[in-house]
C-alpha cells in the first residue's frame, strides 16, 4: 500500500474524525464506527489519553469548549468524562476490523502512545497540532517506526521544521537528543528519505468551527513545496466545501469531526458533520478525484459521441451549378459535423465546384 493512500496510488484518504464525540460513551463510539463505514471513509480516528498525563488541574478551557460545556468545569473535569478505557479501545479496534474500516486514534501522551503501539498495534500515528512543539511525544513516536501524520495547526514554518527534525532524529536512530542534533538530523538526505517514507502533513486551522477566511489552502502547496512531503487538510470549518476544495487542490488526506447529533452535549459536536453530511462529504471527494482525471486535453470517451452533433460543416447558402468559382456569399458553417471543417473555408475560396449544389448541402473532397 502507497503512504497514506487507500489503496490505489494518488486516491486521498478521508479519515473520519469521530475524537471525542462518543461523549465517554463506547456504544456511541461503535455507532460512529457504523456511519463513518457507511459513508465509504477509508479511517475513523479517536482520541486516546490519560486525563492527569495530558493537562494539569489548572488547564484553562479554550474558548469553543467554554461555549458548548459547563462553563464551571475544568478542562480536565471535562476530558476524565471524556475517555474510553483500554478495553473499550479494543472493542472499537475489532468493530473497525469487523467493518472493513481502519481503526486510527491520537495519542496524546507517552503512555497513550505506549498503548496504541504495543497493544493495538497500529501502522500509523496521527499527532494533533498541539503536539508540534512536544519534542517528547514527538521522539517516543519516530523511535516506534510507525508512520506519522502530523497535524500543523497554529504553527509557523519553522515550527513545523523543527518538529519535522525531531521525528527524522527518532527515525534515524539518534541517541543524544538536542536541538541542533535535530537540526542535523533534518538536513541529512537520510533524514529526508525517512520523512519521505514515514510522514505526511495536514494543514490546520485550530478554531471550531474555523472561519473560512482563516483557513488558507494555499498553505497547503506551501508544506508540499517546502518539505517534500505528502500533504492534506484537518479541516474544521462548517459544512463540506473546503474539504472537497482541498481534494481538487491534491490532498492526500482529508480529516474531519463528525457526530451523531449535533446538539448533543460535548466540545466538539458542533463543529462536527452529521451522518449525512459525512456521506456528502466524502461523494464529493471522490467525485472530484474522478473528475481530476488526465493533463492530457484531447476528447473524452464519453463526448466523442457527440463531436458530430455539435460541431460545424461547410455548407452552400444558395444553389451552386458545377463550375462556378466558390465565394463567401455561397458558403457557410452548419450542423452537422460529418463533412469539411469550416477551418477549410479560406482553402476553399476561389476553387472551382466540380458538381451542382443544391442549398445546405455538404461541401465534398471533389472541391478543389
Amino acid at each position: 500500500m502507497p503512504p497514506f493512500s487507500a489503496g490505489d496510488g494518488d486516491r486521498c484518504w478521508i479519515i473520519a474524525e469521530a475524537g471525542v464525540n462518543h461523549d465517554g460513551d463506547a456504544d456511541k463510539a461503535l455507532r460512529l464506527i457504523d456511519v463513518a463505514a457507511d459513508a465509504g471513509a477509508d479511517a475513523v480516528k479517536f482520541q486516546t489519553f490519560v486525563p492527569e498525563e495530558l493537562m494539569s488541574r489548572l488547564a484553562p478551557k479554550a474558548g469553543y469548549q467554554l461555549r458548548a460545556t459547563d462553563a464551571g468545569e475544568s478542562q480536565l473535569d471535562m476530558v476524565r468524562k471524556l475517555r474510553l478505557s483500554e478495553a473499550e479501545h479494543h472493542r472499537l479496534a475489532e468493530a473497525c476490523a469487523r467493518r472493513g474500516i481502519r481503526f486510527l486514534s491520537t495519542p496524546f501522551d507517552l503512555p497513550s502512545l505506549a498503548f496504541l503501539v504495543g497493544e493495538l498495534g497500529l501502522e500509523t500515528l496521527k499527532l494533533s497540532s498541539g503536539e508540534v512543539t512536544n519534542a517528547p511525544l514527538l521522539l517516543a513516536a519516530a523511535r516506534s517506526g510507525r508512520r506519522i501524520i502530523l497535524s500543523t495547526g497554529m504553527a509557523t514554518e519553522e515550527e513545523v521544521r523543527e518538529a519535522l527534525g525531531v521525528l527524522a532524529f527518532g527515525m534515524l536512530g539518534g541517541a543524544s537528543p538536542s536541538r541542533p542534533a535535530f537540526a542535523a538530523a533534518f538536513a541529512t538526505e537520510e533524514g529526508k528519505a525517512a520523512l519521505a517514507d514515514k510522514v505526511a502533513l495536514l494543514h490546520c486551522t485550530t478554531e471550531y468551527p474555523a472561519p473560512c477566511t482563516d483557513v488558507n489552502l494555499r498553505a497547503m502547496d506551501t508544506l508540499r513545496d517546502v518539505f517534500g512531503l505528502p500533504v492534506g487538510l484537518s479541516d474544521h470549518t462548517e459544512g463540506i466545501a473546503i474539504p472537497i476544495a482541498a481534494a481538487a487542490r491534491g490532498a492526500r488526506i482529508v480529516e474531519k469531526h463528525f457526530t451523531l447529533d449535533r446538539t448533543l452535549p460535548g466540545p466538539d459536536h458542533r463543529a462536527s458533520l452529521n451522518p449525512d453530511e459525512l456521506r456528502a462529504m466524502v461523494a464529493g471527494i471522490r467525485a472530484v478525484e474522478a473528475a481530476l482525471g488526465s493533463p492530457v486535453k484531447a476528447p473524452a470517451p464519453s463526448e466523442i459521441g457527440n463531436i458530430a452533433v455539435a460541431r460545424k460543416s461547410l455548407v452552400t447558402r444558395r444553389p451552386v451549378r458545377a463550375g462556378e468559382i466558390l465565394t463567401p456569399d455561397m458558403l457557410t458553417a452548419k450542423r452537422p459535423g460529418t463533412g469539411i471543417s469550416p477551418m477549410r473555408l479560406w482553402d476553399l475560396l476561389g476553387t472551382t465546384a466540380r458538381r451542382d449544389y443544391a442549398p445546405d448541402e455538404q461541401l465534398d473532397a471533389e472541391v478543389r
